[in-house]
């Protein structure tokens, strides 16, 4: 009797297993009965997220060499797709206030209507000033270490009334972390928020609290903060608002100050990210902060920015990569890019928005997991900036015309926030040739999400192959393509 009933808890246990794993695998990816909408942004044309297409599969078993395709495997998934945003900064903010309020409600709906728009989820704000503010300033009085002075009202008037439009034109739900760009000067080696210095050890205990003060502050105005950095470019002395951190003085700082505190004030649940500065030093960062165990329980994972080319070379996709490859546990998420050296002659300028484009997909493809762009608004300087750091956004307002100028970047960086949906989990793809990229993402609803960017002169027709079925699709020059299927 024990052995037949040890065999039927046996069987009975085998066959639970079995529905779960049957249960889990239900529904496996299929092109079946499936269409592939195209929709296109190319250059020298009027397509701007434009469907091009709609397309049927057919049998592609084995392509030859002279066939060009993109490979997209469903059964092999990555990272679960975070969101894509952009940075509301003072200059956003006031640049917005002083748009009409149909031009500001077309704004409202260009970035976080997902109908309208191209659907952003995530918003970078900073702790105090940045260059992007019209002028430098602090949230307490000069010299107040007991911080009895914190008060977050200047920041009532412009940028919390438009971070409060966009989370409700996004429908109520919006991922939103901060960045200080320095420490106020009294904490400062060289007693000035511009231009570096370091932030001094009598201190380190005040400016954590001072975190925690502001996203305190922030969530009472009913704007939830998911999470903030330790500091915008940790290893640039800038003209503008910056605080330098070698890699082991922020492994410290968050293990012994930032990280405790925030846990301590009940802020436990908000992650903290490192770095948050170029993809040129991120692996050395990555090894001294998450190598300590004390440091990286705090630390959800690391933010980095795309301006390593300012030494000349090519963009440095490699190292998100590397530091995916060694930390698998931590997250990745880029934090700020924009295009530099602001010139109203190149709002048109198609490979701004390339630069996008290929960033975007390889981050992706590298384990990145957010994209953040920087100023969602700026003016027709390139600004307001206090320190004549002027640079694009992907829309400028006009204020002589009041009106908007929507740049390729805009569409470029639509081509993925519109169709790419929270949780979606990246899928194996593969290219056959240079001249093509692309990144693919299921979406929990079943769809399947390919990017597809030509960065050629020359069109291109391609095969699109899920398993042994294909479609041949066209792709113009300079352009990029969203496959919905």
């Amino acid at each position: 009797m024990k052995k037949i009933t040890t065999t039927a808890l046996l069987l009975a246990t085998f066959f639970v297993f079995a529905q779960q794993k049957n249960k889990s695998q239900a529904h496996p990816f299929s092109t079946k009965g499936k269409t592939v909408a195209v929709y296109t942004t190319a250059e020298s044309t009027n397509l701007r997220l434009s469907k091009t297409d709609n397309l049927t599969f057919s049998e592609l078993a084995q392509p030859n060499e002279r066939q060009i395709c993109i490979f997209v495997n469903p059964d092999k998934t990555f990272q679960s797709f975070m969101g894509i945003g952009g940075a509301i900064t003072d200059a956003s903010a006031e640049v917005f206030a002083k748009l009409s309020n149909e031009k500001q409600q077309e704004l409202l709906d260009a970035y976080y209507n997902t109908e309208k728009g191209i659907g952003y989820n995530l918003i970078r704000t900073t702790i105090h000033s940045s260059d992007f503010s019209s002028a430098s300033y602090t949230y307490i009085d000069e010299g107040d270490t007991a911080l009895k002075t914190f008060s977050i009202e200047h920041d009532r008037k412009y940028r919390i009334p438009l971070i409060k439009k966009a989370i409700a034109a996004a429908g109520g739900k919006m991922i939103v972390y901060a960045t200080p760009w320095s420490p106020p000067a009294f904490m400062k080696s060289n007693k000035d928020m511009l231009k570096g210095g370091t932030l001094l050890p009598e201190y380190f205990q005040t400016w954590a609290t001072y975190y925690t003060k502001f996203v305190k502050a922030y969530e009472k105005e009913g704007i939830p903060i998911w999470g903030i950095s330790t500091e915008n470019e940790p290893m640039a002395v800038q003209t503008w608002e910056s605080c330098v951190y070698t890699a082991e003085a922020e492994r410290d700082f968050v293990k012994n100050y930032l990280g405790p505190t925030m846990k301590k004030e009940g802020l436990g649940d908000k992650k903290i990210i490192a770095w948050d500065h170029n993809r040129d030093l991120m692996v050395q960062r990555a090894n001294i902060v998450f190598s300590d165990p004390e440091a990286s329980k705090y630390i959800w994972g690391m933010g980095f920015h795309w301006y390593e080319t300012w030494a000349g070379g090519e963009p440095m996709f490699e190292n998100v990569a590397r530091v995916h490859e060694a930390y698998p546990n931590k997250n990745l998420m880029f934090t700020e890019g924009c295009v530099e050296k602001f010139d109203s002659k190149n709002y048109q300028l198609w490979a701004n928005g390339e630069r996008y484009g290929t960033s975007m997909i390889h981050d992706f493809n590298n384990g990145t997991v957010g994209w953040t762009d920087w100023n969602i608004l700026l003016d027709e300087n390139g600004g307001p900036n206090h320190v004549g750091n002027f640079c694009f956004a992907p829309i400028h307002a006009d204020s002589k015309t009041g009106e908007l100028i929507y740049t390729p970047s805009y569409y470029y960086i639509g081509h993925f926030s519109k169709f790419i949906h929270l949780e979606a989990k990246r899928v194996s793809t593969a290219v056959s040739r240079s001249s093509l990229l692309s990144t693919s993402f299921l979406n929990k609803d079943g769809k399947m999400i390919t990017v597809v960017m030509n960065q050629s002169d020359a069109t291109v027709i391609y095969n699109l192959c899920v398993g042994t079925q294909a479609t041949q699709i066209t792709i113009l020059p300079n352009s990029i393509q969203t496959l919905v299927y």
